[in-house]
């Protein structure tokens, strides 16, 4: 089985410093929905791990998180893609969770929803975060220059064996090629 992870703000829609609190403002990078439908095409599974810190800061609550998935969901229906699981740390940037990227907990929880091992398997994001956490269990990283990407790829602590691309259609192109 073929999975792939990606995150969500800054690699499937456009990212904001004030978070992304509402449905309206939820709105896809060029091509991203695309990619994600020509992976769906090639047999990938994809999923989504996302830290969502604006729910445990009380900036938008589950209702609208759901909202702003379901409208991510819809506008991939419309270009014949899909997510196979959208994973989501709800807790603040100080909670002592174990799923709030850079720690590992969301992708065991894939590894055990698939029932597989994530090593070499893709994680796609646009932070150091989402990168350490996916190498935490084996993933091969993927950094796009996309949301906090450019500032990313400047990073010396950037995991060794990174790839870096302009955007997630340019990973595609690359992992479907």
């Amino acid at each position: 089985m073929k999975i792939i992870v990606l995150d969500r703000d800054g690699v499937i829609n456009f990212d904001s410093d004030q978070f992304i609190k509402s449905p309206d403002e939820w709105k896809p990078i060029p091509g991203s929905l695309e990619a994600i439908a020509r992976l769906n095409e090639a047999g990938w599974r994809v999923v989504v791990a996302s830290n969502q810190s604006g729910v445990g800061r009380g900036l938008f609550d589950m209702d609208t998180l759901n909202a702003i998935n379901e409208k991510m969901t819809k506008a991939l229906g419309q270009v014949s893609g899909r997510l196979d699981a959208i994973f989501f740390c709800p807790h603040a940037a100080d909670s002592p969770c174990a799923c709030r990227k850079p720690k590992p907990g969301m992708f065991l929880e894939i590894a055990q929803r698939f029932n597989v091992d994530l090593k070499g398997m893709p994680v796609v994001g646009d932070s150091l975060r989402d990168l350490q956490a996916g190498v935490a269990v084996g993933c091969k990283p993927y950094l796009v220059k996309t949301g906090k990407g450019s500032k990313t790829a400047l990073d010396p602590a950037l995991p060794e064996g990174t790839e870096i691309f302009a955007d997630l259609a340019a990973v595609v192109a690359h992992l479907t090629a």
